[in-house]
């Protein structure tokens, strides 16, 4: 499923991201005709079952809730706005809240592990994160400078801590909230929440400060650990490079693998289960990368104009 919904989004020109439900069952796509439109996937059939309108310039991205909270949705857009969506029942959906806070383009929206509730991570071309919450029956808004030059991406880590299902068994773990933004300085940064300060602090757990990359780093996403040991980060530039950040013994990430990919990279993004890598590149390729049990990183797939290669590819769906 994950190739071909990323296949049938990047090959289309006005289309800016496109999101999978909890289920599989639906997708959400960003548009730059300003809307934000909701297929039902049965087979390799799309049907169209909303549209949703509010934006007054490009959407640049969507993230799903989980469904614990309700179906819920998040856009952002280029009009400096984020607007959260909830479906009060069948394909009939309601804006719930507009945040215009940020004094330039919304770039990336991102729900947090549902352990926190409803806890939205908003990434701005303004330079800084905002981080909305909804506590008291209200959304709640902090905000922090990430990134001089703008933030282009952000991607939570697990809510469990790396290691703990192997550190404390029979124990309920301590729920950490962390995250990984990236930014228009060729960075990437960590970022971890202060619960005595109620501040968002830059952790100083990258190695050269998370400056690997030569241009904008377009996009992150940390990889979903299970509780396993260990911490993995995706991150994606124009460049043309995908690094691998994995956690050290002494815990600091470094960029362990650097992908080469032909054109200017926009989107990396994890299977569920973490081991698989899809890369999507600016020339309407879409690539699959697995890691191999001796560390390297292996090309999975290369799907191409659409032409899918599917004995390679059944086993990443």
């Amino acid at each position: 499923v994950m190739v071909e919904l990323l296949l049938w989004l990047w090959l289309r020109d006005d289309q800016h991201d496109a999101q999978l439900d909890y289920y599989g069952k639906r997708v959400a796509t960003a548009s730059s005709d300003r809307t934000i439109k909701i297929f039902e996937l049965q087979g390799k059939k799309q049907t169209l079952i909303s549209e949703l309108k509010g934006h007054t310039g490009p959407v640049w991205q969507v993230s799903w809730g989980h469904p614990t909270h309700g179906n819920l949705l998040a856009s952002c857009s280029y009009d400096r706005r984020v607007c959260i969506w909830q479906e009060l029942n069948k394909n009939r959906w309601q804006r719930i809240h507009e945040e215009s806070s940020h004094m330039s383009s919304v770039n990336s929206v991102c729900w947090a592990p549902h352990e926190f509730g409803r806890v939205l991570a908003c990434a701005s071309a303004d330079g800084t994160v905002s981080v909305l919450e909804f506590k008291n029956n209200k959304w709640e808004r902090c905000s922090f400078m990430a990134h001089a030059g703008g933030v282009n991406a952000v991607s939570w880590a697990p809510a469990i801590p790396s290691g703990s299902l192997v550190a404390q068994s029979g124990q309920s773990p301590p729920l950490q909230k962390r995250m990984v933004t990236g930014g228009c300085d060729n960075k990437i940064k960590i970022w971890k929440f202060n619960e005595m300060k109620g501040t968002w602090d830059e952790q100083p757990c990258l190695k050269d400060q998370g400056k690997k990359h030569r241009a904008w780093v377009r996009d992150v996403a940390w990889a979903p650990s299970l509780g396993l040991p260990g911490n993995t980060i995706a991150s994606a530039s124009e460049d043309r490079t995908v690094c691998i950040w994995t956690e050290g013994k002494t815990g600091i990430i470094e960029p362990t693998k650097e992908i080469p990919c032909k054109d200017k990279v926009w989107r990396v993004s994890w299977s569920t289960m973490g081991n698989i890598l899809a890369v999507s590149s600016g020339s309407s390729t879409v690539t699959l990368w697995k890691e191999s049990v001796d560390g390297k990183w292996q090309n999975l797939a290369d799907c191409e104009e659409g032409l899918v290669n599917k004995s390679e590819t059944k086993g990443a769906q």
